[in-house]
């Protein structure tokens, strides 16, 4: 080959790359375990595959004649600033407070819903960029077709071949360069021809600038009386290699291409919840130059290096079986009934995968759906719903070794300690913040929906213990100093706004509800359910224990520890359960398989009850358990996942975990079925996978507490456990072969294992081998 030219060497070399490509997409392989793929085009958007960068992401169709990708920008909802507290709620507390006192709930939810909820009664929207078309002339009859997403590249890739021809897409969305990356290709010179335009519903124009660049300017929505102020504009930047180029109004076409790159770049005016003053154009074009500077093979290698640090920290074996060989949409139907240990580890690092591309620092948390959506008016609006689904978003997260991407959710814990001193002190009159149940891009804190959904008080206070749990997993003094103040305004909210109940001089939130579920009394609106006081007691800890480690505010830490003192406790009821409300209302309450177990939170994610130091709450959490009964929702079953792994019983935990991965579930391309589409299943399902292998509390990491007997060998490397370690765990024939804990920091921990337990103390960078016995 030294005889040839530069030019031929580069051809063939290309050529080669091309054809090794579209022969590996063209065979199902078993060669890397983590790879969702497809025989057949999607036809709905429950089939189509997910890339994001953590800002812009797009879902991938994959038909041969026309291409579709939905794309959505993080920042892009509906509205603008504004505030929803209703002037008239805080002169309406007091008689609220006393009708729930009495026992009048109706006529308490009633005066709630005319005088306290917020206005509007709804929150923005997440919303949709639009689609961008690519349509192929002639593609009609294709044969091996093959659909995939390749999780350890995160690069979604597309390959069939028609005539004799082997076309191959791949699309990544890359955080270095903040843009998508789209690469068309075939295996004959001259054969790539497309024609690509822009559509969205929102209000926005289509138009080409020069001969290779499609750009869309639009605004965003207006919602429930806000008018929409964010700008947005997105670009499409084509490439082509060889062949010739069309321009029309809002289209561009490629024709007898070798090649085609088409680089996506996308971005609105929002700078902050208070801000809309941003250039997007100013945003967009950089990006796009400096993209179009370099090869597809520079950014290709960007985007993988950037995304394997995060991803391949933490690598999972479960076991492999011939399900392997199957379409993934194959293995989610056969799941339940077959032998395919795999399809969970792939579930577990899909979780992962999206965690990473929905979350990454300097963007938003990830919403209901992720950073996925193609309308403009989603379900629940795509919006964060933080009696629960936002913070299972998260559960995977620091035990999956990806503290970077919890960055998104503290910001937005930070922003709502902002608006939510608002909200507190014209609501309450109280110091502190307060959210409720539901926020937005706009930061929104009052209560919304009805007083049977919003009335809750504790949203924000649930997101502390995320602020708390990257301090136990961390352990770096400056995330305890950054969060302090955030933690601190939480509890103060509540010092202030405690009542005591008559009947035991507890001290309880009033008005509020547990989570959406109705009591025997016609409400949901209520006194000091089991949750908040769960929820209270562990931010009270926390914050005294911060203020404590830093040294700090004295006097507050005895006010927290007094005030702690009397709250309402853990309740067993009458038939064994654990109480959702100050009184034993459970057996007469409406929904008895509610989907919320709202109640069961001291046990997980909280920090209330544990098998072993609180054995009778564990009992009666089990006993609730079994009364709620193991099917629900997609989120609300991973719940159910996770609390059975915290109880130890791995069996029942993999029953739940088969129920989780059915077609009823989870939809073709792996997405969480509430139904429809939420994505906080997926973390919180691959959160309990993790729980069955590795879990721990500052002292203490077990090992294997909940293996079920569906995985008799395998191996786990990089889980995170509070303290500051890191784990590798190794099993085979059901029990523990070796453990390897790695020090980040430096202190003790005791391990445990079954009832064995051995107490380590290890210097910071040092390694510890245990086989657990």
């Amino acid at each position: 080959m030294k005889h040839l030219s530069k030019s031929l060497k580069c051809f063939l070399f290309t050529a080669c790359g091309v054809f090794l490509a579209a022969k590996m997409l063209a065979e199902p392989a078993v060669g890397n375990p983590f790879i969702l793929w497809y025989d057949k085009p999607a036809v709905k958007w429950e089939e189509a595959l997910p890339v994001g960068n953590g800002r812009l992401s797009a879902m991938i169709f994959g038909h041969p004649a026309q291409e579709r990708l939905q794309l959505n920008e993080g920042t892009l909802w509906a509205g603008g600033p504004y505030d929803p507290v209703n002037p008239t709620a805080k002169d309406a507390l007091p008689q609220v407070r006393q009708w729930v006192t009495d026992g009048k709930y109706d006529e308490a939810a009633k005066l709630i819903s005319a005088k306290v909820m917020a206005k509007p009664l709804t929150q923005m929207p997440y919303q949709t960029i639009g689609d961008l078309l690519l349509t192929f002339p002639g593609a009609t009859n294709f044969g091996d077709y093959r659909r995939e997403l390749d999780l350890d590249s995160a690069t979604a890739t597309v390959g069939y071949t028609i005539g004799g021809v082997r076309y191959t897409r791949e699309i990544f969305s890359s955080a270095p360069g903040q843009l998508i990356v789209l690469r068309l290709t075939a295996d004959k010179p001259g054969s790539v021809a497309f024609s690509a335009s822009l559509k969205t519903p929102m209000k926005a124009t289509v138009e080409t600038e020069g001969n290779d660049t499609l750009v869309m300017r639009g605004m965003g929505g207006d919602a429930s009386g806000v008018k929409g102020q964010l700008k947005y504009r997105c670009e499409v930047k084509i490439i082509a290699k060889g062949g010739k180029t069309g321009v029309e109004a809002e289209s561009i076409s490629v024709a007898g291409a070798d090649e085609a790159i088409l680089l996506i770049a996308a971005a609105t005016s929002y700078r902050k919840f208070d801000d809309v003053s941003g250039d997007p154009e100013s945003l967009v074009r950089p990006r796009l130059a400096t993209a179009s500077s370099k090869s597809f093979t520079e950014l290709r290698a960007a985007h993988i290096a950037d995304y394997q640090a995060l991803f391949r920290r933490v690598a999972i074996d479960l076991g492999q079986s011939d399900a392997m060989k199957l379409p993934t949409d194959a293995r989610i139907r056969q799941f339940a009934t077959g032998s395919d240990p795999q399809l969970a580890a792939l579930y577990y690092q899909f979780g992962r995968y999206l965690l990473i591309s929905c979350s990454r620092p300097g963007g938003q948390a990830a919403t209901l759906q992720g950073l996925w959506n193609a309308s403009m008016n989603p379900p629940w609006q795509s919006k964060y719903t933080i009696n629960i689904n936002t913070e299972m978003n998260y559960w995977p997260a620091e035990s999956g070794n990806l503290a970077e991407c919890v960055e998104p959710l503290i910001a937005l814990v930070n922003d709502l300690a902002i608006t939510g001193a608002r909200t507190a002190q014209t609501m309450y009159g109280a110091r502190g913040w307060v959210a409720h149940h539901n926020t937005d891009l706009w930061r929104a804190t009052a209560p919304i929906d009805g007083p049977n959904w919003g009335m809750w008080p504790l949203g924000g206070a649930w997101l502390c213990l995320h602020l708390w749990d990257r301090y136990e997993f961390g352990g770096d003094p400056g995330d305890l100093r950054r969060i302090y103040p955030v933690l601190k305004g939480a509890a103060e909210f509540f010092l202030d706004t405690l009542r005591e109940e008559p009947k035991h001089k507890w001290l309880v939130t009033n008005p509020s509800i547990s989570p959406e579920n109705g009591h025997p009394y016609g409400a949901a609106v209520c006194a000091g359910p089991t949750m908040d006081m769960q929820i209270l007691r562990d931010l009270f800890a926390h914050t005294r224990q911060a203020a404590e480690t830093l040294g700090v505010d004295k006097e507050f830490q005895n006010q927290l520890a007094e005030t702690r003192a009397r709250l309402a406790p853990n309740q067993i009821g009458g038939a064994g359960q654990l109480q959702e409300w100050l009184e034993d209302w459970d057996m007469q309450a409406g929904e008895r398989h509610h989907r919320h177990v709202s109640h069961l939170y001291g046990l997980y994610p909280g920090r209330d009850i544990t098998l072993r130091g609180t054995p009778e709450l564990a009992a009666a959490v089990k006993k609730s358990l079994e009364i709620r009964g193991d099917k629900a929702t997609g989120w609300a079953t991973a719940w159910r996942l996770g609390l059975w792994t915290h109880l130890g019983d791995g069996d029942h935990a993999f029953l739940i975990l088969k129920y989780l991965l059915s077609p009823e579930l989870t939809y073709p391309n792996m997405f969480d079925a509430h139904p429809p589409f939420q994505i906080d299943g997926n973390f919180g399902g691959a959160a309990s996978i993790a729980e069955m292998l590795l879990q721990s509390r500052v002292g203490e990491i077990e090992l294997l507490p909940a293996l079920p007997k569906a995985w008799p060998g395998g191996s786990v490397k990089g889980l995170r456990a509070r303290g500051g370690f890191e784990v590798d765990v190794k099993w085979k024939d059901g029990q523990l072969a070796e453990a390897t804990i790695h020090s980040l920091n430096g202190g003790a921990t005791r391990l445990r294992y079954g009832s064995a337990t051995q107490v380590v103390e290890l210097t910071k960078g040092q390694t510890y081998h245990w086989n657990g016995r």
